[in-house]
């Protein structure tokens, strides 16, 4: 029997009607939105499946609501104090202009009655909506609510900071949002809010700072460290004392590092994990959120922006019975989801799959992960010693420190055994050499190993901004191309100066720099006669396996990143 379908609404309606949408698409949108919990416009502009402006063009015509341009209105003249920021988030509507009895409010949906509705009876004034670009009510909405927040905070001082509850926060109770905090003082809506910027931009780290005479926060956006605010300084303490409560850290140690986590959640469906680290300074405790995101190991191997050829040695190296995949590279250069994917892509029911990691970063549902911990013994040897005694098909160790845990990974590899993990090397020939030093025998190297990935990650410039560089062809040679790379006709990006309303300094996310080595036989003979680095880079090349410097030219080439990107990562210049 056929699936009854909803009938499209009156919005849905019109921008297919318009052409913005076909039938299924509307509806396929309309349904997802409902699911999400999402409104209908917020849905179409998150997925990019139509125009925010065109969208809202419709909306004007098709309900006879006013519509008007967001960029070029003043922050200062928004009413405040009028509706509580929770409201504002949930309706995605924000009062604009209050004249007499009637209450103006920026609304992309006009459909939203009952965010009206409730707007009106909080505020006590009649509400009429006004029609604006979803992309645009989002920013706006955004820099109104950070304006407030910095307002708020600049009229601090110590006598109303001795008030603060810092212990109100539930973080036990997981059903309850982060976001709706039954705690409204400063401090929890400032460390909340921080949160949920990070996560809204995408951020991989927020950094608590504080020194002599100033305080400052940083996210970390697509590798680059950016300043976003600089609160009081002399609520260092009590935003140090508020992290720590939320990650249940002892609050009255502050002269050792601590490691906590707080979790939260965002949806019925959706979480974030912070892993949380405190570090005694100068001038207080400077505390460093990593933020881990399930969403992030699931995005699937295509998104993490292998070369066609790369992606087939990753599957099938994944898919054999036995052997060892290394991935590679510095602190922050996307191991853990290059790991993470495969595991995604092994984890079936047929399969035992476990993890020893230090910290564990994402937690999968289906996989069996154990978190190192030193102090009681539990090393990455210990847990994979237990883990071989469980009858595993798959074993993931979170990186090889030791001559211990390498003899151990190696055996496992050689026994029957998937194993997958990482080193802290510039590049697949370094890491084959670092097993060498050691200590592990050059025979179980060039037999266990099967796979080596280097990688690093290069922002990724912004589609709707990027503009051509005009670069001459000595220049392009003397980077690294090759005359058979000009002999084609391709355009060098660069990001445009201050970026657009959709990206950051002309860049938007990240894409992976890759070097991904098969071991051949003649690379394993090389390994068991000793050859060093140089050798087995020389031979990889005649293999036809691209090195780090030569994928990051490809993405140039491609039109993925920047010239100077390339060359940050790759070079270090």
């Amino acid at each position: 029997m056929a699936t009854q379908t909803v009938p499209l609404s009156g919005l849905a309606r019109r921008l297919v009607e318009d052409g913005l949408l076909d039938a299924e698409s509307a509806q396929n949108a309309s349904e997802e939105a409902r699911k999400a919990g999402t409104p209908f416009v917020s849905y179409l502009v998150a997925h990019e499946i139509a125009d925010a402006r065109a969208i809202a063009s419709s909306a004007s015509e098709e309900f006879g609501v006013p519509l008007i341009d967001l960029s070029a209105f003043d922050l200062e003249a928004i009413p405040k104090d009028l509706v509580k920021e929770k409201l504002i988030r949930q309706h995605n509507a924000l009062p604009l202009i209050k004249r007499g009895v009637r209450l103006f409010v920026a609304v992309s949906d006009p459909t939203n009655l009952q965010g009206l509705d409730e707007i009106k009876f909080q505020s006590g004034i009649n509400t009429e909506p006004i029609l604006v670009e979803e992309d645009k009510l989002a920013t706006i909405i955004e820099q109104f609510l950070s304006q407030e927040e910095n307002d708020a905070f600049g009229d601090l001082d110590d006598a109303e900071l001795d008030d603060f509850d810092l212990e109100a926060y539930d973080e036990a109770d997981d059903d309850e949002d982060v976001s709706s905090g039954a705690d409204e003082t400063p401090v929890v809506r400032f460390v909340n809010k921080m949160l949920l910027d990070a996560i809204k931009i995408g951020a991989s780290d927020i950094h608590f700072e504080p020194y002599e005479r100033t305080y400052r926060v940083r996210f970390r956006t697509d590798g680059i460290l950016h300043q976003v605010t600089s609160p009081p300084v002399n609520l260092g303490t009590r935003l140090a004392a508020r992290l720590k409560v939320m990650s249940e850290l002892d609050i009255s140690e502050r002269r050792i590092p601590q490691d906590g986590r707080i979790k939260m959640r965002l949806s019925k469906t959706r979480a974030i994990d912070f892993r949380v680290n405190t570090l005694p300074t100068l001038w207080g405790e400077k505390i460093v959120l990593r933020i881990l995101d399930p969403q992030s190991a699931k995005m699937g191997i295509d998104a993490l922006g292998f070369a066609e050829e790369e992606k087939e040695r990753y599957m099938d190296a994944l898919h054999r019975p036995q052997g060892m995949i290394l991935v590679t590279g510095p602190t922050g250069s996307g191991k853990t989801v290059t790991l993470y994917t495969g595991l995604n892509i092994l984890n079936t029911e047929e399969r035992n799959i476990a993890t020893a990691e230090d910290p564990v970063e994402i937690n999968l549902e289906g996989i069996n992960q154990v978190h190192v911990n030193n102090k009681v013994g539990l090393t990455f040897a210990h847990a994979l010693r237990s883990f071989l005694r469980q009858d595993p098909d798959v074993v993931m160790v979170g990186e090889i420190r030791d001559i211990e845990t390498a003899e151990v990974a190696i055996k496992a590899a050689q026994t029957g055994h998937m194993v997958l993990s990482t080193l802290h090397t510039n590049s697949a020939a370094e890491t084959l050499t670092r097993l060498r030093n050691m200590g592990v025998p050059a025979f179980n190297v060039a037999t266990s190993v099967s796979l080596i990935i280097a990688q690093r990650l290069a922002r990724r410039l912004c589609t709707k901004c990027r503009s051509v560089m005009d670069v001459p062809k000595e220049t392009l040679l003397a980077e690294g191309f090759t005359k058979e790379d000009l002999k084609t006709d391709f355009e060098v990006f660069g990001p445009k100066p201050g970026g657009c309303d959709k990206c950051k300094d002309g860049y938007k996310g990240r894409v992976g720099i890759y070097e991904v080595v098969k071991i051949t036989p003649e690379l394993s003979r090389i390994i068991m006669e000793d050859g060093n680095s140089i050798d087995i880079s020389e031979q990889a090349r005649k293999h036809g396996f691209n090195d780090l410097r030569r994928d990051g030219l490809l993405k140039v080439k491609g039109g993925l990143t920047s010239l100077a990107e390339a060359n940050r990562v790759t070079t270090g210049h």
